[in-house]
C-alpha cells in the first residue's frame, strides 16, 4: 500500500527536521561567527575586510640612511630561519639611520600592515599622555570614573592601572581558536563598547598577570570617555603628528563609525612603525617635543614585578604596561608583539630599533617570548656589529 499525496515519507519528515533544525541555529548563532568562518583566520590586510579611522601624519622627516646600508648579508641559516616565518619586513635602524631593511612577498617600505596586538602598546602610551595632561587624575583611578558600567559591585574596584598591566581579574575569554569567544567576537563583531560593558571582574584585581585584549579595549573606552576624542584622532594629534611618519595610518573599526579594535589593528609600514621603537629610546621626546612623559614611559617599559603570572606562579619581569620586556644577552629590551610575529623593539643600549612584521611567528616559547624572536634579536646584533 503506498501513501496518500498528502501524506509526508518518513524521509520527508526528517529532512525538514533537519532544515528546521539548521534554520534554528543559523538563527541563534551570532552573526560575527559566520564573519569570522568566511574570513578565515586573521591576517596582516584585514584593514581591507573592514571598516577604518584615518590616523593623518604631520610633517614628514625621513630617517637618514646609513653609510654601510644593506651591506651585511645574512647568513644562510639565518635567513633560512628567518624566512621560514614568512616574513614581510625586517628592518634595523641605529643612530635614527637606516642599517638594514629587507622585504617579502610583494611587500616594501610603503605597504601597510596590521600591527595586531603590538598596537596595545600604542594605547599604553596614550594613556600617559592623558595621564601628562591630566585627562586622567591617577593610574590608581577606579575604572568607574569614566564608564558607567564599572560603578558597581567587584567592577568598582577596578583601576587604569590593574589594566595597563594586564591584572584586571576580568572574565574575559581569550581563545584565539574558538568562533564563540571573546576574542573572536571583539574582531569579526560590530559592538565592541557592548561587549565591554557587558564585562565583569570575577579574580581580585592587581595580583596576577592574565593576559587579556579586553583590558586594552577598556582603556580606549577610557581614553575617549576623558579626552571626548575618538582613538585614532587622539592617536594623531599626540604622537602620529609629532613623529615624522610618512604616512596616514589607519585603525580598523568594530562597524562604519565605530569603535577603534584597540587592542590591535592599527596599520601602517615598517619604517613608520619603527618611530615608536625610535620614540621610547628619546626617552618619549621627539625633536623639541615630549610626547609622553619621561617618567610615565620609563615605568611603562619596565616590568610589573609586584605581580604573579596566573600561568608558573612567578614574578612577572616581562610585563609592563601593555609594552612587553625582554632580558637578553645583558639587554633590556622593551618591545611591542602582535600575533602573527609583529615585532618593534627598543634596545637602548645600542641607540637601535628593529622592526619585524610578517605573517607567522614561533608557536614555541622561550619563557614568555615567542622563540622566533631571538633570531631576530641575534640577526640585528651582527648588523649593528
Amino acid at each position: 500500500m503506498t501513501c496518500p499525496n498528502n501524506t509526508l515519507s518518513r524521509r520527508q519528515k526528517i529532512i525538514l527536521l533537519i532544515i528546521g533544525a539548521l534554520a534554528l541555529l543559523i538563527g541563534f548563532t551570532p552573526r560575527y561567527v559566520f564573519t569570522a568562518i568566511a574570513h578565515g583566520n586573521p591576517d596582516i590586510d584585514d584593514y581591507k575586510i573592514f571598516y577604518n579611522r584615518t590616523i593623518p601624519a604631520g610633517e614628514y622627516l625621513p630617517w637618514k640612511i646609513a653609510e654601510d646600508y644593506n651591506l651585511y648579508e645574512l647568513p644562510e641559516p639565518t635567513r633560512t630561519t628567518i624566512e621560514s616565518y614568512k616574513p614581510v619586513a625586517f628592518l634595523v635602524i641605529q643612530d635614527e639611520k637606516i642599517k638594514y631593511e629587507e622585504y617579502w612577498d610583494g611587500y616594501g617600505r610603503h605597504s601597510l600592515s596590521n600591527s595586531f596586538s603590538a598596537g596595545k602598546s600604542i594605547v599604553g602610551l596614550l594613556v600617559g599622555i592623558a595621564l601628562d595632561e591630566g585627562k586622567i587624575k591617577s593610574l590608581d583611578q577606579p575604572v568607574g570614573d569614566f564608564l558607567p558600567a564599572f560603578t558597581k559591585g567587584e567592577n568598582a574596584i577596578l583601576t587604569i592601572r590593574n589594566l595597563l598591566t594586564m591584572s584586571s581579574g576580568l572574565n574575559w575569554d581569550e581563545t584565539y581558536t574558538s568562533p564563540l569567544s571573546m576574542t573572536t567576537e571583539a574582531y569579526y563583531g560590530t559592538d565592541l563598547p557592548g561587549l565591554i560593558n557587558s564585562l565583569k571582574v570575577v579574580e581580585t584585581p592587581g595580583k596576577e598577570f592574565d593576559y587579556l585584549s579586553g583590558n586594552t579595549e577598556v582603556l580606549a573606552m577610557i581614553l575617549e570617555a576623558a579626552t571626548g576624542k575618538r582613538l585614532a584622532n587622539y592617536a594623531s594629534e599626540k604622537i602620529w603628528k609629532h613623529i615624522g611618519a610618512r604616512y596616514d595610518a589607519l585603525w580598523c573599526l568594530d562597524s562604519k563609525d565605530g569603535m577603534e579594535k584597540a587592542y590591535c589593528c592599527f596599520n601602517t609600514n615598517a619604517r613608520d612603525f619603527a618611530r615608536f621603537g625610535q620614540l621610547v629610546l628619546n626617552n618619549g621626546k621627539w625633536n623639541n617635543t615630549q610626547i609622553v612623559s619621561e617618567k610615565y614611559l620609563k615605568e611603562a617599559t619596565s616590568p610589573a614585578a609586584y605581580l604573579i603570572d596566573k600561568g608558573d606562579k612567578k614574578k612577572v619581569d616581562f610585563y609592563g604596561f601593555q609594552w612587553w620586556v625582554i632580558h637578553y644577552k645583558g639587554h633590556t629590551i622593551p618591545y611591542m608583539r602582535g600575533i602573527l610575529g609583529q615585532y618593534i623593539f627598543a634596545i637602548p643600549d645600542r641607540n637601535a630599533v628593529v622592526v619585524r612584521l610578517g605573517h607567522e611567528r614561533s608557536k614555541e616559547y622561550i619563557g614568555h617570548h615567542t622563540k622566533d624572536i631571538y633570531q631576530y634579536l641575534d640577526a640585528a646584533f651582527k648588523i649593528l656589529d
